[in-house]
């Protein structure tokens, strides 16, 4: 297993430096991660220093509260893919969900993917399950089946708990016969927490220690 083939390598502290963007796109065409993950500021930068790779630029759009509105958050989108990002991580309206104003968060998730669709990149709704009830989770996967983002996230890593392997199998089960993948992000640290994320149906990770992980692989 080629643990790099799966890491989105991310730094999104929000003191985040240039050099340390630079560092980390570095770090990616070493070791062929998927992508780099990084804050909106520098898509412009990670584009120029990824050009001539098969590295990902992705980015974060509405993080990591996810409560902006939805107009926002697509005009945050159409201006990271204009900049030069490939995949954008959106953070849901978690107020909504809990709130249960479903029509609302419907139209949030349908509006940003068709953002992205229209431009041919790829988008991943982070759900912040550490904030979910099951049943808010459920509810959430059978959204995403009706407008299809690439990717579902568990987690910002900012708000509530990572991903866990309960949860990444729950969503496994609820998204099957879909072409929705799992992205698992949070607290994946080491090859053995990659392996186990993987196998309970991850096919991606988030994590700020993508080299630890390689090396320790």
């Amino acid at each position: 297993m080629n643990l790099a083939t799966y890491i989105d390598h991310t730094i999104l502290k929000p003191d985040t430096r240039m050099e340390e963007v630079r560092q980390v796109c570095e770090e990616a065409v070493t070791h062929q991660f998927a992508a780099v993950c990084i804050p909106p500021y520098f898509v412009k930068n990670a584009y120029q220093l990824l050009e001539n790779s098969p590295v990902k630029v992705a980015t974060v759009i509405g993080f990591p509260m996810g409560y902006s509105a939805t107009f926002a958050k697509v005009e945050e989108i159409k201006r990271a893919i204009d900049e030069g990002a490939d995949e954008v991580d959106v953070v849901i309206n978690l107020c909504a969900v809990k709130s249960q104003n479903w029509n609302y968060v419907r139209n949030d998730i349908a509006s940003m993917t068709a953002a992205a669709h229209l431009k041919a990149k790829k988008i991943k709704v982070i759900l912040e399950t550490g904030l979910l009830t099951d049943d808010e989770i459920l509810g959430m996967a059978g959204i995403c089946r009706e407008f299809e983002p690439d990717f579902v996230k568990t987690s910002t890593g900012f708000n509530g708990g990572g991903a866990t392997l309960r949860v990444v199998e729950m969503l496994k089960q609820e998204l099957s016969g879909t072409p929705i993948k799992i992205k698992a992000s949070g607290g994946i640290r080491s090859a053995g927490d990659a392996r186990a994320m993987i196998e309970a149906g991850a096919e991606r990770l988030g994590s700020s220690s993508g080299v630890g992980i390689v090396k320790d692989s």
